[in-house]
């Protein structure tokens, strides 16, 4: 097969209109799974998490999991959806490895929560992306392919199949078609992930890593000519795993799709699966359509029907929403609006609130999570939120700066051995000796000598030009590696020179 020639980004915008549609899969942070009481820790050895539910045994029967429904609604009610007031369970048949009963407890035409909306900002624009609907269901378990190249098995020697995942808890979220978007369609794509996983973690339902595969995203893109009214034929990339690559993925898939057509060719409508090395994608298998899974009703779960109280609890339980919490704390923070996108992209909002809780203000707190710290955080190739020091730390090492026991300088020093592993903040001062020198004795014998070093300054001090005063005041802390108290050798050499 012919690989297609892919149309500049720009070029293939000019000709054609993209559409989005992102299913998202997020697996629930329950103790047990859906249907039975199996664990669902991540990181277990290989098939020690089964049972005959979970495993598709002759005669076992599945019980729904009350708390994964409550999560479920959780979303939906957070997504401003309808939390309908009778659905089910459905059968959705297929044979794959991964599915033990070779077919998937899922919901087809009678979702739990439907019509909803989610707002995102890209570059100052603010987009509402539709969600059609928010169901559950069961995930697989997780093939491992052994040998070849490229971990997929086509090209593997043998598969193995790790059956702990089948059964976890599983919220599938639907996007009803995003339009409109232009050339800004993968930043929106990323910007809906990003906003979406920020509300799911604030729920408290699932920790929803996604290098995990607690969240993953099946990202449908089509396209069609420019003043067309309509829509050409989708593809599906499946299990993206990043947000990077959620933007990445768009981008290629508009790319390749436009390519395609203007050589006259026609976009297959097939899943594809994204490479991270290369930034494309590739072709999977064809797209089922929903008669291809034979659908019929669950015969071993009886219909749902949350009572209206429950919900109204449920929804009363909410905790605040991170789009409520970003105007809250802007306010509070005195933050522009570039600045608060800053803290939210480098993921600080929680350090930064945490550190706030524990003693310091919000500007010191924002200026050592966003400068010193997230500086270190790069050098190491971490998240900021996995630095080895705590918001409790850095509170204390502000403290300490308020108290004059410490300056900045000496501060990230106190942060490098507290990031090297060296103790907590008291420990790494006493260690290192870095107080600051404010005993007025031991100021005055170094402010002494340095007078006597510099005597012209010091001729020009008396003379009324205060100003050169900086000059000493540097040497001292020089002499003093750093470690006096700018402000009061300032005021102890304009003392002893008559200038004060």
């Amino acid at each position: 097969m012919t690989t297609p020639t892919l149309m500049d980004y720009d070029e293939a915008l000019a000709r054609f209109e993209p559409v989005l549609g992102i299913e998202t899969h997020i697996e629930l942070g329950t103790a047990s799974k859906m249907f039975c009481g199996c664990a669902t820790g991540f990181g277990a050895e290989p098939n020690t998490q089964v049972c005959p539910v979970c495993l598709g045994l002759p005669g076992a029967l599945p019980v729904t999991n009350r708390a994964a429904i409550e999560g479920i609604i959780k979303i939906g009610l957070a997504l401003n959806c309808d939390i309908v007031e009778w659905c089910r369970f459905a059968r959705k048949n297929y044979f794959y490895p991964d599915m033990p009963k070779n077919f998937q407890i899922s919901q087809y035409d009678e979702p739990l929560c439907v019509d909803g909306h989610l707002d995102v900002e890209v570059e100052g624009e603010t987009y509402r992306i539709e969600i059609e609907r928010v169901h559950m269901e069961e995930d697989t378990g997780k093939s491992l392919h052994v040998g070849g190249t490229t971990g997929r098995i086509h090209g593997a020697e043998y598969s193995l199949v790790d059956y702990n995942r089948a059964g976890i808890p599983l919220v599938e979220i639907v996007t009803k078609p995003i339009v409109a978007t232009g050339a800004k369609a993968p930043l929106v794509a990323r910007a809906y992930a990003t906003e979406l996983r920020e509300l799911v973690r604030s729920l408290g339902v699932s920790d929803v890593r996604m290098e995990q595969g607690s969240m993953r995203c099946d990202v449908n893109v089509s396209l069609m000519p420019r003043g067309a009214t309509e829509w050409g034929t989708r593809s599906e990339t499946k299990n993206v795993n990043s947000l990077r690559s959620v933007e990445r993925a768009v981008r290629s898939e508009i790319e390749r799709q436009a390519g395609v057509l203007a050589d006259g060719g026609r976009v297959v409508q097939e899943t594809r699966h994204f490479h991270e090395d290369t930034g494309r994608t590739t072709s999977g298998r064809s797209k089922e359509e929903a008669q291809d899974y034979r659908y019929f009703p669950e015969p071993d779960l009886v219909p749902m029907a949350p009572a209206r109280e429950w919900v109204a609890e449920i929804r009363a339980s909410l905790p605040e929403l991170p789009a409520a919490r970003r105007r809250r704390i802007q306010r509070e923070w005195n933050l522009s609006d570039l600045e608060l996108r800053d803290v939210v992209n480098a993921g600080a909002v929680d350090l930064i609130e945490a550190t706030v809780a524990h003693g310091s203000d919000a500007a010191a707190a924002r200026k050592w999570w966003m400068n010193e710290l997230s500086r270190r955080a790069t050098e190491q190739g971490v998240e900021l939120a996995d630095l080895p020091i705590t918001p409790e730390q850095v509170a204390r090492v502000q403290a300490m700066i308020t108290a004059g026991e410490l300056n900045d300088k000496l501060a990230r020093k106190v942060f490098e051995g507290v990031v090297a592993g060296e103790g907590t903040p008291d420990e790494v001062v006493a260690a290192r000796g870095l107080k600051v020198v404010s005993d007025d004795g031991e100021l005055s014998a170094v402010i002494d000598q340095v007078i006597a070093d510099n005597a012209d300054v010091a001729d020009k001090i008396r003379a009324g030009k205060v100003a050169a005063a900086g000059a000493l005041v540097g040497a001292v802390m020089k002499a003093t590696r750093g470690q006096a108290d700018a402000g009061r050798a300032r005021e102890l050499i304009l003392e002893k020179l008559g200038a004060s």
